[in-house]
């Protein structure tokens, strides 16, 4: 149960790291800077598939990060519902 718990704490915050990507996206912050780069490199693993899979809405909205928020979601469920 504490690896599932630790699991979940990991998905959780994965999904945070997501959120403030795309939150970083609609700013007009430097892709160059190191803290957006360290970002990129952390979320690009499950973004990059998504965005190969899922084309952007009219060419110009990436919902990736809204489909990836949702994957996790169903992740979580099936191993709270496999650990309890």
């Amino acid at each position: 149960m504490i690896i599932g718990n630790l699991f979940i704490d990991i998905l959780q915050i994965y999904s945070l790291l997501i959120i403030v990507r795309a939150v970083v996206s609609w700013t007009g912050i430097d892709p160059g800077n190191q803290l957006v780069r360290i970002l990129n490199s952390v979320t690009d693993p499950v973004l990059v598939p998504i965005q190969r899979i899922v084309p952007p809405i009219g060419g110009a909205i990436d919902i990736s990060p809204i489909v990836a928020l949702f994957l996790i979601q169903i992740l979580k469920a099936v191993v709270i519902r496999i650990l309890w």
